[in-house]
């Protein structure tokens, strides 16, 4: 049989990212029109039904590799770091202004556009599915990617409150869609009887499990980031170099154990906790940060 040279592992990450780049600076120079992300979509959606049959190179090698790997463990490496960074650009005043749009949008929204597309699965869809996986099926496709819109509205110059609303709500509905996929996809894997899989989520249940995931992920991320608004004010000597690299480790480890510890320890909602995490270092922390 082929044999599997493990070092080929550590290729994949690199080799995606010059794909990234390339990619990036044929869309960004001469094709505009084209959305980065369905590019990036089409290409790796090639890359792994190439690597799938063909063979002696380290390339494919490597994308056979990642192709098996854990979906969680793929969450945990880059999903803390994306969505601190995205949380920590945006502009805290216009935030609190919004808040409660933001929440409406992200929360009854997520769940009604949910609602929508399960019953068109439910009643267009030939496939007789019962009515909570079509629920689950909805959630996937309720948290919507405004990377796309987000650049038009800056090429056309449009409104901050109008590109706030996009971020903002696009940051949230993720944890909220996390929120609704582990209930309504519980209910699921009860109805088909597994045993040790599933649990019947009802009203009082579900709405108790929501409130524990959503608040208890923002409680721990607010925790989090005055912890670290807490070490940047101790590490904020401007002309210390070795401090300066220390504040940047201090907040990529604050990312990723926010949602560590909300998402497996805690068992709420590990995106949220980041998402608020990275609001409230933009808030306290921003002037504390040595950009220098």
């Amino acid at each position: 049989g082929h044999e599997v040279e493990l070092p080929n592992v550590v290729l994949f990450p690199w080799f995606s990212m010059l794909i990234g780049v390339f990619a990036y600076y044929l869309i960004s120079r001469y094709a505009h029109a084209l959305p980065y992300t369905a590019i990036m979509f089409i290409t790796g959606a090639m890359m792994g039904y190439l690597a799938l049959y063909t063979h002696g190179n380290a390339v494919a090698e490597t994308i056979r590799l990642w192709l098996g790997i854990n979906g969680e463990v793929i969450i945990l490496t880059f999903l803390p770091g994306l969505l601190f960074l995205d949380s920590y650009n945006i502009n805290v005043y216009l935030f609190k202004k919004s808040f409660w749009q933001l929440v409406t949008f992200a929360f009854p929204m997520v769940l009604a556009g949910t609602t929508l597309t399960a019953l068109v699965a439910y009643f267009v869809f030939p496939y007789g599915w019962s009515f909570d996986l079509c629920m689950t099926f909805g959630v996937i496709l309720a948290a919507t990617d405004p990377v796309a819109v987000a650049v038009l509205l800056n090429e056309l110059g449009a409104p901050s409150r109008l590109k706030i609303h996009i971020a903002g709500e696009s940051l949230m509905n993720d944890g909220s869609a996390v929120v609704f996929f582990h209930i309504f996809s519980s209910r699921f894997f009860h109805e088909l009887g597994i045993e040790g899989f599933g649990e019947a989520i009802g009203w009082g249940r579900g709405f108790a499990l929501f409130f524990r995931l959503s608040l208890g992920g923002a409680c721990i991320g607010l925790a989090f980031g005055v912890g670290l608004v807490t070490l940047l004010f101790n590490f904020n000597r401007r002309l210390s170099k070795e401090e300066n690299v220390i504040q940047v480790t201090t907040t990529i480890m604050t990312a990723y154990l926010s949602f560590y510890v909300s998402e497996i320890l805690a068992g709420c909602s590990g995106i949220i906790a980041v998402v608020f995490c990275g609001i409230t270092t933009k808030a306290f922390g921003e002037t504390l940060i040595n950009d220098s």
